[in-house]
């Protein structure tokens, strides 16, 4: 079909739009197209249409008897003339049921969608519009969220979480211990001097209320120096077993060692060392007048090293010597007292 190209474009005419369909062109003739469509005051606020991303939006536009001609724009493209569509997109079509509606079907809107969308009308009057503004919303998505780190204690950490989404997406933080309460922090969550308490699981969130949040977890591994925080004695009969436990919290994990006074033990000659992950056992058997005493156990890692001193009891003088650990510290702590009272401290 040749035609002209200025047949294809509303023309203007003593302020009314004028639009011409590809068949009037053809006759040349100004002919009537399409239905027509209820007058809308050209001073009513824009109307708007909120859809989310992939779903599909209807704009609305309604149709009396007092209207020759109507036309759907976007911006100053003509969608369609009447029942003539003048778009060469397929996921935008006409609705049309009966004689009283003339709106417009957009499916799986994307955000290059959105804009300004006029039904524009004609009597033989006057033209008129009726404007929509489409608005479309995007899902929050992560796109960029840390890797699983480890770290030192004491170091300063910055853990980063960047979303998009339309409108702009919120970022929360969570550390998902016990309590998991929300942390101070957006797009970047700063962490100074870690400890290991806040070792672990750490949850961003973003959302914008478009659909369901988007979620993203860092885990943060915290290494730190050996602490024993247990230890067993024992005070087996001679001739009996001597069983002696050492625990120890440390990341990486700790080696053990055991000591009699200065002396490295291992295994053979009646002692048996078994590591047990984070605990430790020193096994002696057929315990002996020499075996009773003080053994010093030494947990080590990369980071550091602790140690602690565990020991082999005669049977029955265990709460002896821990009274009489007790009594000493009883006394040192009435020594401090009265130092303190001497000098006004």
């Amino acid at each position: 079909m040749n035609l002209a190209a200025d047949s294809l474009k509303p023309k203007l005419n003593q302020g009314t739009l004028q639009i011409t369909s590809p068949a009037s062109a053809k006759h040349g003739c100004c002919s009537p197209v399409g239905f027509p469509v209820r007058s809308v005051d050209m001073q009513r606020p824009t109307d708007n249409v909120t859809v989310r991303q992939g779903d599909t939006a209807v704009i609305r536009c309604y149709v009396d008897d007092k209207v020759s001609r109507v036309a759907w724009l976007n911006r100053s493209n003509i969608i369609f003339a009447g029942r003539d569509k003048w778009s060469l997109d397929p996921r935008v079509e006409l609705v049309t049921k009966g004689q009283l509606e003339y709106s417009l079907r957009i499916q799986k809107v994307d955000v290059y969608d959105e804009g300004q969308y006029t039904c524009s009308i004609q009597t033989k009057e006057l033209s008129r519009t009726s404007q929509v503004f489409l608005i479309v919303q995007v899902p929050a998505n992560i796109y960029k969220v840390s890797e699983d780190i480890t770290i030192n204690e004491g170091s300063n950490v910055t853990l980063t979480c960047l979303a998009s989404g339309r409108p702009d997406p919120m970022i929360t933080w969570r550390l998902l211990n016990p309590s998991a309460e929300p942390l101070d922090g957006e797009e970047y969550l700063d962490i100074s001097g870690i400890t290991r308490t806040q070792a672990g699981r750490y949850e961003c969130k973003a959302s914008n209320d478009v659909a369901s949040p988007d979620v993203k977890y860092v885990n943060v591994i915290v290494n730190y120096a050996p602490f024993i925080k247990d230890t067993k004695s024992s005070d087996p009969q001679v001739g009996r077993m001597g069983v002696l436990q050492c625990e120890a919290s440390a990341i990486p994990k700790p080696e053990f060692k055991w000591y009699r006074d200065d002396k490295r033990l291992s295994n053979g000659q009646g002692i048996s060392i078994q590591m047990m992950g984070s605990r430790t056992l020193l096994l002696v058997s057929n315990v002996t007048e020499e075996d009773y005493g003080n053994y010093t156990c030494v947990a080590t890692n990369r980071l550091g090293i602790h140690n602690a001193s565990v020991f082999l009891y005669r049977p029955g003088t265990a709460n002896n010597i821990s009274g009489a650990v007790a009594v000493s510290q009883s006394l040192w702590l009435l020594l401090g007292s009265l130092t303190c009272l001497l000098l006004k401290c």
